[in-house]
């Protein structure tokens, strides 16, 4: 089979960021304490001088983004986007209030989230009455918690996650599950794992900004490591791996550099 014809089988159109998931973002918090590496959000606020290296895994609470009233969108809406939801109080409040909102004017939610189980069952105790509004999408990019607490290092361990996938799930919620970036060079038995307790979709992608400058000499290793996984002859072969497992999608990320 040609490398054209393989990736036909999933083409459909190029979007870009958040749109491959919903119409809509909403964010109430400036900053993330997971201070993931490959952070966008992170890079573009220090681009922008929106904060420091140092200063980003600082949550504030914006505070017009929670007192605002939100409309009916004509669309899903994803919450949050660049901070997750975390179970610092002020930022939980916070969060459940926007959600709350969000459900309140007949939104459909997708709530996106590196989860914490205790995040995750308040959640689904706070807002079961919207069970056909709210979705879960949970990012879970690794079985290795080595990798992840160098990847992701303030957030939580592959367990915790995977423990409030399985939850959601048991508990009757819509759940999806997005592996990007993957962290393991070869994330099929990540996919495998996981596939049970999804109902809607598992997004793979590779990591899109992996820094070259600022590095230091003993983290050296681990950006060349990650590099590895994503070179175009490896990234096809997981494509042909996956291209037809139950409820796969490949993100846009990773389809542009197969073409």
């Amino acid at each position: 089979m040609t490398t054209t014809s393989v990736i036909a089988v999933k083409k459909r159109e190029i979007t870009s960021g958040t749109k491959e998931w919903a119409d809509y973002n909403v964010n109430c918090i400036k900053g993330c304490s997971n201070d993931c590496r490959y952070c966008y959000a992170k890079i573009m606020a220090k681009r922008f001088g929106r904060c420091k290296e140092n200063n980003w895994k600082d949550m504030i609470v914006n505070k017009n983004a929670v007192e605002r009233k939100y409309r009916k969108y004509n669309g899903r809406v994803m919450f949050p986007s660049t901070h997750d939801i975390t179970d610092d109080e002020k930022v939980k409040e916070a969060c459940f209030t926007v959600i709350c909102k969000l459900l309140e004017s007949g939104n459909e939610v997708l709530v996106t989230t590196k989860p914490s189980l205790s995040v995750t069952k308040q959640i689904i105790e706070s807002f079961g009455l919207y069970i056909g509004q709210l979705q879960f999408r949970l990012t879970i990019t690794s079985m290795n918690n080595h990798l992840l607490s160098f990847w992701e290092p303030n957030a939580p361990s592959y367990e915790e996650r995977f423990s409030s996938l399985q939850y959601a799930y048991a508990k009757g919620f819509k759940t999806s599950v997005s592996i990007e970036p993957f962290l393991d060079y070869e994330p099929q038995e990540l996919v495998y794992t996981l596939e049970p307790f999804v109902t809607e979709s598992i997004w793979l992608g590779p990591m899109n900004y992996i820094s070259r400058n600022g590095v230091s000499i003993e983290e050296e290793e681990r950006y060349e490591e990650i590099r590895m996984n994503y070179y175009y002859e490896h990234l096809l072969s997981i494509y042909k791996d996956l291209q037809y497992f139950p409820l796969i999608m490949f993100k846009d990320s990773m389809l542009n550099r197969l073409r």
